[in-house]
């Protein structure tokens, strides 16, 4: 009652009926006015739109790492766990249930070699060399945590905020919060090696929202967008006019189909294959490159060749407007080490450092690393204790994230797990948190990112999701 008393007051109602009713339109008007900015955003889905705050990053370069890196051996050291090795656990670090049932097997330490790098004095170990050239530019987040046990589940979660399908991928949600800085190209693009990832496009789907959002995937190879080509003997003024009554046509039909985002999405799709017919065929010409920039990124080593090409196609897609560019190393949970991680990592870790590290030295060289926040890390990471004597099993509940570029501080590490890198103890980190976080840095609130499904105002963190102010403070 003192409550609605004080907001009498300042909204000078005389009795409790008045508020109710003024209170009941003012929430009418918030969905009202909810549904006017998704009717605009029907007649133009990817029209540009202004950013909650001022933005630190205007895109976004996620290396994901599937399967599940190791971050006991990567960037969190252990000495304790090393100490234990073929010991058990202790209680006191409790008992998760895991994927495989291994949480009794005998504690792994690390045979890793471990140095400080830089001015900062990161750790990163004898696995990524060239990365850790890099370390004053990175902030490492060693307490990330998840809710999976599984790939499907957990990949699917650190792409759309849930470990069950339907909902938007992150990239979805920016491009629908920012709309297209490059009308010419898609917003946001997914590459991958050469295997399917696990769960497929769900995990760049645009959920429940317009379909117009959803990724679109590049293939490897020469030619990375299929069919963009006209057919011989068709004049571009010619491709123009088919396109304009086609789009009469669909038009006409979707007039009483408001809610079809399938068919407003393949309306745009055709509209944007045209355009991409200009520049795309550019964008992916690689012999563009000078040698020594190809070197750079290991395009003349066959190990490194495959993600190097992706490393350096993407930085010529956000250097082009493109806001959002997914890159798969180990489609298919290639870093899913259940059994000898020597081989497993030690191929992952090659097959993914001197392009990851060409990538950042290359932004940085061209102006480009401040406006490009540039994210690295998989579903989870992995467990302290051995499965099958020299793999380890997967571990949600504390693992390592490294953000760069885009208005984060280098040279830092955030939160900690705990003596043996099984849990999150200092800072954690949710995926949730996250995503919150990388929204923040490109100008959008997570909060205030909502979109009407099914009568409920959703938005990307669901329920959750808090600022990792560390990132940029």
């Amino acid at each position: 009652m003192a409550m609605i008393g004080k907001l009498n007051h300042h909204w000078r109602v005389s009795s409790r009926r008045e508020f109710f009713t003024r209170a009941g339109s003012g929430l009418a008007g918030l969905a009202l006015g909810a549904m006017v900015g998704e009717a605009a955003t029907r007649r133009d889905p990817l029209a540009l739109k202004p950013s909650h705050h001022a933005p630190k990053a205007k895109s976004v370069i996620w290396l994901f790492m599937e399967g599940g890196p190791s971050h006991i051996d990567l960037f969190d050291p252990k000495p304790k766990l090393n100490e234990m090795h073929g010991k058990p656990m202790p209680v006191s670090f409790g008992r998760p249930i895991t994927a495989m049932g291994t949480a009794g097997n005998s504690l792994m330490g690390s045979p890793r070699t471990w140095k400080h790098y830089g001015q900062s004095g990161l750790w990163v170990s004898d696995w990524y060399p060239h990365i850790a050239q890099h370390v004053d530019d990175l902030a490492v987040i060693r307490s990330c945590w998840a809710n999976g046990l599984n790939h499907v589940g957990s990949v699917c979660q650190m792409n759309t905020g849930d470990i069950l399908a339907g909902r938007p991928s992150l990239g979805a949600w920016v491009t629908y919060g920012l709309g297209s800085a490059n009308r010419n190209l898609p917003t946001f693009v997914v590459l991958m090696d050469d295997k399917e990832v696990l769960g497929g496009p769900k995990n760049w789907s645009a959920g429940f929202l317009p379909a117009s959002y959803q990724g679109t995937q590049f293939r490897q190879g020469n030619e990375p967008i299929l069919h963009l080509k006209s057919p011989e003997g068709v004049t571009r003024e010619r491709q123009r006019s088919k396109l304009d009554f086609l789009r009469q046509l669909n038009e006409r039909y979707a007039d009483d189909k408001q809610e079809d985002t399938e068919l407003e999405a393949r309306i745009e799709s055709y509209e944007l294959a045209y355009k991409m017919q200009a520049e795309a065929p550019e964008v992916v010409d690689l012999t563009r490159e000078s040698e020594a920039t190809k070197k750079l990124y290991g395009l003349d080593d066959p190990d490194t060749a495959a993600f190097g090409t992706n490393c350096l196609l993407a930085r010529r897609l956000v250097e082009r407007g493109v806001r959002f560019v997914e890159l798969y190393c180990g489609s298919g949970s290639g870093w899913d080490a259940h059994s000898n991680i020597e081989a497993n990592h030690g191929k992952w870790c090659r097959v993914s450092d001197k392009p990851v590290a060409g990538l950042l030295a290359d932004l940085k060289a061209r102006g480009l690393l401040q406006d490009t926040l540039v994210v690295w890390g998989g579903e989870f990471g992995r467990t302290p204790f051995n499965e099958k004597g020299d793999g380890r099993d997967h571990n949600p509940w504390g693992f390592t994230t490294f953000m760069a570029g885009g208005g984060v501080k280098g040279g830092q590490t955030i939160g900690a797990t705990d003596e043996i890198g099984l849990r999150a103890v200092e800072r954690p980190a949710h995926v949730h948190d996250i995503h919150a976080s990388m929204l923040h840095l490109l100008g959008l609130d997570h909060i205030r990112l909502t979109y009407m499904h099914n009568g409920r105002a959703e938005r990307p963190t669901i329920v959750g999701g808090e600022l990792i102010h560390e990132l940029w403070s």
